[in-house]
């Protein structure tokens, strides 16, 4: 599927169900602690994780889950996902795997025609690849400042005066 820049032994490909333990050590070694894994595994166990990439060299290395949210702007539903969560074995941060996956799953979900994406996360490091918490102000959620971020995806995606975003109950697990 692609390596992230500067990193020729690093593969960026689709998740399989073979990964699954390696992720699941990955992401609680990476967070700190299991609220994320359970996260994805609660996404996987509904339907949900719809765009789930692994970066691997001689092992796994990272993983980003993409899911669906319910997002209306004007009354009108706008096709988007969350990014959450984005992950790097810690001895392997620093090295633009992170920024590879995330990269790749937008490539990913503007092939599938997702409309926006949107993240909670570090207001210092998302902008880099086109999220702005501008785009979120106007609606509502239960998330805001600067770490609630959103990319438009489709020109105009995300214009209007009102909106909300509902958050499938899994969330609820990270908090």
């Amino acid at each position: 599927m692609g390596r992230p820049r500067g990193q020729d032994d690093v593969v960026i490909r689709p998740r399989t169900p073979a990964d699954d333990a390696a992720i699941a050590r990955l992401v609680d070694a990476a967070f700190g602690g299991p609220a994320e894994s359970r996260l994805i595994q609660a996404l996987r166990d509904v339907g949900l994780a719809t765009i789930e990439l692994v970066a691997q060299a001689d092992t796994l290395t990272g993983h980003i889950l993409f899911s669906p949210l319910d997002v209306t702007v004007d009354g009108r539903p706008v096709r988007t996902l969350a990014l959450a969560p984005v992950a790097v074995r810690p001895d392997c941060q620093q090295r633009g795997i992170g920024g590879g996956l995330i990269r790749r799953g937008l490539e990913v979900a503007r092939t599938e025609a997702w409309a926006a994406a949107i993240v909670l996360g570090d207001p210092a490091y998302y902008p880099r690849f086109g999220f702005s918490a501008a785009l979120t102000r106007h609606l509502r959620a239960p998330f805001a400042g600067d770490a609630f971020m959103a990319l438009a995806l489709q020109s105009g995606a995300l214009d209007g005066k009102a909106g909300r975003v509902v958050y499938p109950p899994a969330f609820d697990l990270v908090g």
